[in-house]
């Protein structure tokens, strides 16, 4: 006679990271499966926490602009903006008119060299083309070539000041990016060609990772993630700061909110931002790049508190600034949108697959730099 069996399934945790290729930084989620199938997810952050926020108290108003180089490692323009220009708006002066196209021309500069990084990473994550890595690095490589010629260094440039920028533009500067905005051009619609019609690439993201706008908005997701859903916010738009509202650009915007949408968000915006980059060169003015606002090369805001956000390659960075009166800020809080859209990971995976999990992920795009500060 048969023995019967009381046969049950239980769900199995999986752990990917903190050390995995596909989570682009130290991040670790903890997937709980049924099957191949994702029930539950539970992000753990924290791994590449240094304090950022509370090394501002001791460092005076020049000093922290390399801090905010280190945060969205892949954004050091945009983060140093955010810096800046929480103390500006805290002291009640604006930059030149020069330095404002500057600023505007590096940080749409640094937004295509971001969004050609995640072309590049998307690519290797949804197992398609290694090939996406050639070209989406090809491009970086020529406008960090071209950030070490304004600023000294690839990367962590510590160019921006409060009241400007740290020096001008070198000889030449206008004709060298006339010139990468022609070869980006091209480039970015051989990237077109290669993934975004592509059946595997197609079969991998669409349908995955979706969201509703007002899901989205709830969670409190900005940038490309967010326009991904249809919400035209853009605080570039919504809120303009430099000389964005002398430019004319649109604003690329998805339909279902899911992980092929984000990427096509993202390549459309490379296209914007050669369009601003292109004006800015056509109307930046000669003239002052840097405002008298230090004494003694140190910078001292009155007693007062400012908050200032910007729309960087991830999304609304803003920053809260708390000042004393002092060279040294009393408090400095950063609102970073890769934080703030990875709040959406669980319901966005759950009910995927676990292959899915890697695609959705990089999907959002995240820096842990800035996750974790």
């Amino acid at each position: 006679m048969p023995v019967e069996h009381d046969l049950r399934t239980v769900d199995m945790l999986l752990n990917m990271g903190p050390q995995h290729p596909s989570t682009h930084g130290v991040f670790r989620m903890v997937l709980r499966i049924d099957g191949e199938r994702v029930t539950d997810v539970e992000p753990h952050i924290g791994y590449l926490h240094r304090g950022s926020e509370k090394l501002c108290e001791r460092e005076n108003y020049r000093q922290i602009v390399t801090l905010f180089d280190r945060l969205d490692y892949l954004s050091n323009f945009n983060n140093e903006l955010g810096f800046v220009m929480a103390a500006e708006k805290l002291m009640g002066i604006e930059a030149p008119e020069r330095a404002q196209f500057i600023r505007v021309i590096l940080c749409e500069l640094n937004r295509i060299s971001s969004h050609m990084m995640f072309y590049g990473a998307y690519g290797a994550d949804v197992g398609v083309f290694g090939t996406s890595f050639m070209y989406g690095f090809r491009e970086r490589e020529t406008i960090q070539q071209l950030f070490e010629s304004v600023t000294g260094a690839r990367m962590m440039h510590s160019y921006f000041r409060v009241g400007g920028v740290f020096q001008d533009t070198p000889d030449g500067f206008e004709a060298a990016a006339g010139k990468l905005l022609s070869q980006l051009k091209r480039s970015v619609e051989e990237c077109d060609r290669l993934l975004t019609k592509n059946e595997i690439f197609l079969e991998r993201t669409r349908g995955v990772g979706a969201i509703s706008a007002a899901d989205a908005v709830d969670y409190g997701m900005s940038g490309p993630c967010l326009r991904a859903c249809g919400v035209a916010q853009d605080v570039r738009l919504i809120e303009p700061y430099l000389t964005y509202n002398r430019f004319d650009w649109d604003i690329p915007l998805g339909k279902k909110g899911d992980c092929w949408d984000r990427y096509w968000v993202r390549l459309e915006e490379v296209r914007q931002s050669i369009a601003i980059i292109e004006q800015a060169l056509k109307l930046m003015p000669k003239g002052p790049i840097q405002a008298p606002v230090a004494k003694f090369g140190f910078v001292k805001p009155p007693v007062g508190e400012a908050y200032f956000r910007a729309e960087n390659p991830r999304g609304e960075f803003g920053v809260y600034l708390v000042s004393d009166g002092k060279t040294s800020p009393y408090r400095v809080k950063i609102r970073g949108p890769s934080f703030v859209n990875l709040m959406a990971l669980r319901q966005m995976t759950v009910g995927h697959y676990i292959a899915d999990a890697v695609v959705i992920l990089g999907s959002l795009d995240i820096v842990l730099g800035e996750v974790d500060r």
